[in-house]
């Protein structure tokens, strides 16, 4: 099969989707990789990396699209890259397609089959490519929050681990999956007040072991997250709902209540966000402030630290690639269902039930697939 790695084009993402190891590994079963150059150097990697790999070096985005026919990225498709794609094509990325309709009708009218990464699944029911970048997120979300918390930056002033004498920062954590325990983790190695919020107990019982009791924990109801936030200095957003748009916990009415230059992270930016006020921004411009709370919704964190990031990222994607290549994409969806469940666009139609939902648009599962 020809396989094809574009440059990503989102603001500030400097992630590639496949790495000069990658493209070794497919080249090895016998596939043709070909690379946009330059689409690595962001990430680290150079055009001599991929040739030496294997992989052919193109020119432009246009050429990649028109080689292959499997393409590999990672972030969502802009229109440019949409308008590339054609029926024989297929797309394996993040797509977050429940918030961005026109993304979603792009897809439809190009009729690529198009298969996310983050509604893949495991046989444990977790989100396997999803998960290292909530990871990255999680950890990257106190680090940015502590930044934006300084006054210079907008925020309150304050040191989230205090000093001798002066309290810590209280930082609220909304949602105990990955990116929320690794949050947790980071916000208390840096001797912060942390409290997490789940409607899991479950979850909220393993929060409560993993962290031996360092960690506040607290069922999550619309009364309790006002009351936690209302004393926070740093409340980051965690919620997740596979597939679908995030619920908003934080409506704007609550703003009024928490003090000002307090500071809301919004992990889950590329659902939708969780709280009512949050709009999409990108590193370049990182924040804005509403009602005197400072709100950080980059919907590319760990684009930041791109090659964390990438080799993160493409060590969970490659197993699952070197199927599509090795088997076409028909028959590597049918054997495995867990891939199968990333499978959100086919044959024009939305093929992934809760996006469906989401967008007000027709559900319809492809004839040809038989495995879910």
């Amino acid at each position: 099969m020809r396989i094809g790695v574009p440059s990503e084009i989102k603001v500030h993402e400097y992630r590639v989707g496949l790495t000069p190891n990658g493209a070794r590994e497919l080249a090895a079963h016998g596939h043709e990789v070909f690379v946009q150059s330059g689409a690595g150097l962001g990430a680290g990697f150079t055009d001599a990396e991929y040739q030496a790999a294997g992989a052919q070096m193109l020119p432009d985005a246009k050429s990649v699209f028109e080689t292959a026919e499997l393409i590999v990225k990672v972030k969502e498709p802009q229109p440019s890259e949409t308008a590339m794609l054609t029926k024989d094509h297929v797309l394996f990325t993040y797509l977050h397609l429940a918030p961005d309709p026109v993304q979603a009708e792009g897809l439809r009218k190009s009729g690529c089959i198009a298969i996310a990464y983050e509604t893949v699944t495991d046989a444990r029911g977790r989100l396997p490519l999803l998960q290292p970048m909530s990871e990255v997120a999680g950890r990257m979300s106190v680090q940015v929050g502590a930044l934006a918390l300084q006054k210079s930056n907008g925020g309150r002033g304050v040191l989230l681990g205090g000093v001798p004498g002066v309290t810590p920062a209280k930082v609220v954590i909304l949602g105990a999956g990955v990116s929320g325990s690794h949050a947790a983790e980071m916000a208390l190695g840096l001797r912060a007040d942390v409290t997490i919020l789940d409607r899991s107990i479950p979850k909220l019982a393993e929060t409560d072991q993993f962290f031996r009791g360092a960690v506040k924990t607290r069922f999550s109801t619309q009364g309790a997250v006002a009351e936690e936030i209302a004393g926070a200095d740093l409340v980051i957003g965690a919620v997740l709902v596979p597939g679908a748009a995030a619920p908003k916990l934080v409506t704007r009415a609550m703003l009024k209540t928490m003090k000002e230059g307090a500071v809301l992270v919004d992990i889950a930016i590329d659902q939708g966000g969780c709280f009512e006020t949050s709009r999409a921004t990108t590193h370049q411009d990182p924040t804005y402030i509403v009602d005197g709370i400072v709100h950080y919704c980059v919907a590319n964190m760990p684009g930041a630290v791109a090659r964390t990031s990438t080799l993160a990222l493409t060590n969970a994607t490659l197993p699952f690639t070197l199927a599509l290549a090795d088997k076409g994409a028909v028959k590597a969806l049918n054997d495995d269902i867990h891939l199968a469940r990333g499978l959100n666009v086919a044959g024009g139609e939305i093929a992934y039930e809760p996006v469906a939902k989401d967008l007000g648009a027709r559900f319809v599962k492809p004839d040809w697939l038989t495995v879910i």
